[in-house]
Parts: structure tokens; C-alpha cells; sequence
């Protein structure tokens, strides 16, 4: 037996194992966002942030590369979960989530998808059951790839951008000095929206999150 061949059966015991050996209901969660350092810091990129924050509240490092996507598993509330940044650039978003859902065979209302929104001010949160895209075009890729837009998503308001800039140019530019400590609570309070929807339901994350920011 070769060495490649060698390799691809224990890649294939360790996927196995992966599926086997872990509590049977599953969560995808998956932030979207544009690969590279150029990109990291932008508004367009809260998703990937938000799964960042996740990953160290829960303990789940990323640290694996599957289906285009940086990706980490574990286990939260007693559940499965996978977290997932594509790697694809967020129009090609499905492209990666597809494959990662079939994989895991997760359904889709244990996906949740977490992105930006232009039209929600900074500091607000809205998490939905289901809808259209918006316009957004990670999540519109997503939706065209699955054939269906029946999936929870969570919308990060990142506002409009003020005066004649365009809306291209705003998303792609990172937080301001004014903006920096409402988006790191709005991120941080993400997460924990993130974590009710795990282990409590949509519902009640929906009810305990929606909405702006509490009073600090």
C-alpha cells in the first residue's frame, strides 16, 4: 500500500469516526465572510468573527480545511456542533455550505447562517427562521445551492454608509474608532445568541436577542 493511499484510508476512519462518534443532532454554523488579511477586519466580515468568537467561548478551535471551508467540531449543550468559515468569497457561499450540510447530514433548521446587514444599524441583531436574501449575496448563493431559503439566519446590522459613499466601497472598509466598542459588544453578544439557539432553540433566541443593544 502507498503512502497516498495510506493517508486517504486514515482520512476516511477519522471522517467515519468524526460522524460515529459524537451526539446524533448536529449544528452547522456557519459565518459568512471574504478569505484574506485584506478582508478581515471589514464589516462585510462579522460573520467570520462572530464564529471566531464562538469558537474560543465554546472551545472549538478551527483548525481543520473541508468542503472550501475553515471548519471546527465539537460539542455544546450536549450537541453537535460544526463551525464553518467558507473560503469560497461570499458570493460562492454555497459552495461550501452544500457540501458541508450533505456531509453532515444536517437538516435545515439546524443551519444557521450569521452576515452582515446594511440595512440594520450597528448594534442590532435580528434572528429569523427563514426569508429571502435580502440582497445579501452569500446568503442568496446559499439559498440558489440548497433550493430552498427555509434555514435560520442571524443578520449583524452594520448600518449604511453616511453621505455619497457607496455601499460596496462601505462594506469592504473596517469599523471606525467610534464604531469599535459597539461592534465588540454586538459581536460578543452575537455569540451569545449563537449559543441559546444551540442549546435552547430558535425561539427563544429569537426573544432573549432581537433587538438593539442593552444599556451598558
Amino acid at each position: 500500500m502507498g503512502l497516498e493511499e495510506l493517508f486517504a484510508r486514515l482520512r476516511a476512519t477519522r471522517e467515519t469516526a468524526d460522524q460515529q462518534d459524537s451526539p446524533g443532532e448536529a449544528y452547522l454554523i456557519v459565518g459568512l465572510g471574504n478569505p484574506g488579511r485584506e478582508y478581515r477586519d471589514t464589516r462585510h466580515n462579522v460573520g467570520f468573527m462572530v464564529v471566531d468568537r464562538l469558537s474560543k467561548d465554546i472551545n472549538i478551535p478551527l483548525t481543520r480545511v473541508q468542503a472550501s471551508a475553515v471548519t471546527g467540531s465539537g460539542v455544546y449543550s450536549g450537541k453537535r456542533v460544526i463551525l464553518a468559515k467558507p473560503q469560497t468569497y461570499m458570493n460562492l457561499s454555497g459552495q461550501s455550505v452544500g457540501p458541508l450540510m450533505k456531509f453532515y447530514k444536517i437538516p435545515t433548521d439546524r443551519l444557521l447562517v450569521i452576515h452582515d446587514d446594511l440595512d440594520l444599524p450597528l448594534g442590532v441583531l435580528r434572528m429569523r427562521p427563514d426569508g429571502g436574501s435580502g440582497g445579501q449575496k452569500g446568503v442568496a448563493s446559499i439559498i440558489q445551492r440548497l433550493g430552498s431559503q427555509d434555514f435560520p439566519r442571524l443578520r449583524v446590522g452594520i448600518g449604511r454608509p453616511k453621505g455619497a459613499k457607496d455601499a460596496a466601497d462601505y462594506v469592504l472598509d473596517g469599523f471606525s474608532r467610534g464604531e469599535q466598542e459597539t461592534a465588540d459588544r454586538v459581536l460578543a453578544r452575537a455569540a451569545e445568541a449563537v449559543k441559546t439557539f444551540i442549546g435552547s432553540g430558535l425561539e427563544t433566541a429569537m426573544n432573549q436577542f432581537n433587538g438593539g443593544l442593552p444599556e451598558a
